[in-house]
């Protein structure tokens, strides 16, 4: 059952690389006490995603942090050492958190799974964006095929 608004996020726990090293991180570690925004995307150095949906996010953060979101985050089901590199690649730092769904545990939680094996990409996730307030969905905006429209920071930051 895919996830709505109103609805709680699942509890899982993410792999994580940090400054650090090899890390977990929470579903409530990102979001409880928070406002945020969570976008998925199918996968991370893929075009659009690199070209759009997180230089999207990356522009805006700062409108967005004016209307109240103190965090984004970026999940793919991807490792968290792909998630590490893309991040340096786009030069993402503390702007956007990447996180990855490595075995799709939290993308198969909230319903919103994407079978890309036709395309050489096994089980990946939708693209979306959600606003989330202390762990609970306010906005979900899921793409419904290929492409960057309901899901885009603009969007978003347009409904807040």
């Amino acid at each position: 059952m895919t996830i709505k608004v109103g609805d709680k996020l699942p509890a899982v726990t993410f792999k994580h690389l940090g400054p650090d090293g090899m890390g977990e991180i929470t579903t409530d570690d990102l979001f409880a006490g928070k406002k945020a925004v969570l976008f998925a995307l199918p996968g991370a150095f893929t075009p659009t995603c690199s070209s759009k949906h997180v230089p999207g996010f990356m522009s805006h953060a700062g409108a967005l942090e004016d209307k109240g979101i103190e965090t984004i985050v970026c999940l793919s089901v991807n490792d968290p050492f792909v998630m590490a590199a893309w991040a340096k690649d786009l030069g993402s730092g503390d702007t956007v958190t990447m996180v990855a769904d490595g075995n799709g545990d939290f993308t198969r939680a909230v319903g919103l799974e994407l079978d890309g094996r036709g395309f050489g990409l096994g089980e990946r996730s939708q693209r979306y964006a959600m606003v989330v307030d202390n762990g609970a969905v306010t906005k979900l905006a899921v793409e419904d095929g290929p492409g960057l429209d309901v899901s885009s920071a603009e969007n978003i930051l347009a409904g807040l």
